[in-house]
């Protein structure tokens, strides 16, 4: 009779570990559909979802980082109950009260890409804002031989990606003391907004050595800017996409900082997956940061639709 008990209580244990087995819903939020960089992050979530059996909804603001509407979106998440979330703020401070609603309703939240001023978090996926922003300045400002007028391109002001990714900028231009920065305007990382930035800051300025855009959409938005004057520098962005890569290839771009889209995609899903499945999660990943250039880009020349999954080994050792 002991042993009879004994079984059953290990098979109702086996069931309750492989409740969550496979099967699970994710409801995963990026900031807009406008950016290369959150398309990748959407492929890398797919793909990580698809491998491990799983299924992803997405949730994206018609309108680009619209507070209202991704308040929205969460409190209809919310009624549907999806298994887990896993979470991009439009803004991190003011979509904390979402945050809120999420830990409320029980639901595990992975956040990834930009980190919410608070809120209880299964996990944090991401990559380090300060540094990317520090690496692709020195890589630029070297290039330049040190010396020479730059710009900053900011994304949108209030993003914790874009304060910490200027503040890199800012401190490499500190250990330069012969480059000059001449103006630091946004472009709300948007290309259109950067290459009418550009256009302006192009009349202002006849000489612009440099070109430091806190993304790759609007270092390319500046290029085009420079292309249609007749004008050359140097030009950064952050977050290795494709056209980054493509602009680098035919020398148009010096180098990009590799954000690890697809791989933020990924690893956030699997980390929402893994807790569900009752298997080990660190509670943060943060991705080194790496410049890409006319001598490394082989790598990275892959289409994300083509890419899979890195193994949850290989990331969290």
């Amino acid at each position: 009779m002991k042993k009879s008990q004994f079984c059953l209580a290990a098979a109702i244990t086996v069931l309750a570990a492989s409740a969550h087995a496979d099967g699970e819903k994710v409801a995963f939020f990026t900031k807009n559909l406008t950016n290369p960089f959150f398309q990748v992050v959407r492929l890398g979530a797919d793909s990580a979802a698809k491998q491990m059996n799983a299924s992803v909804q997405h949730y994206v603001p018609t309108k680009p980082d619209s507070i209202p509407e991704q308040m929205s979106q969460i409190e209809d998440v919310i009624v549907k109950k999806p298994d887990a979330i896993v979470f991009t703020p439009v803004d991190y401070k003011a979509m904390v009260a979402g945050v809120s609603k999420m830990n409320a309703a029980g639901i595990p939240v992975v956040n990834v890409t930009d980190r919410s001023e608070s809120g209880n978090f299964v996990a944090f996926v991401g990559a380090n804002d300060f540094n990317l922003g520090l690496e692709t300045a020195r890589f630029m400002l070297k290039a330049m031989g040190g010396k020479g007028n730059v710009v900053i391109i900011e994304g949108v002001k209030a993003s914790l990606t874009n304060i910490d990714r200027v503040r890199g900028f800012k401190q490499a231009l500190g250990e330069f003391p012969n480059a000059k920065l001449v103006a630091s305007q946004p472009g709300n990382y948007q290309r259109i907004q950067a290459l009418q930035v550009m256009e302006n800051l192009m009349q202002s300025f006849p000489q612009i050595d440099g070109v430091l855009a806190a993304n790759d959409a609007m270092a390319t938005g500046v290029i085009e800017a420079m292309d249609a004057a007749n004008r050359k520098a140097l030009v950064i962005g952050i977050n290795g996409t494709k056209e980054a890569i493509d602009a680098i290839k035919a020398g148009k771009m010096l180098a990009t900082g590799e954000y690890a889209a697809f791989e933020q995609g990924c690893v956030s899903t699997m980390a929402a997956l893994r807790h569900l499945r009752k298997l080990p999660v660190v509670k943060e990943v943060v991705f080194p940061a790496s410049v890409v250039h006319k001598g490394n880009y082989q790598p990275y020349d892959i289409p994300a639709d083509k890419r899979s999954c890195p193994k949850w080994e290989d990331v969290v050792k």
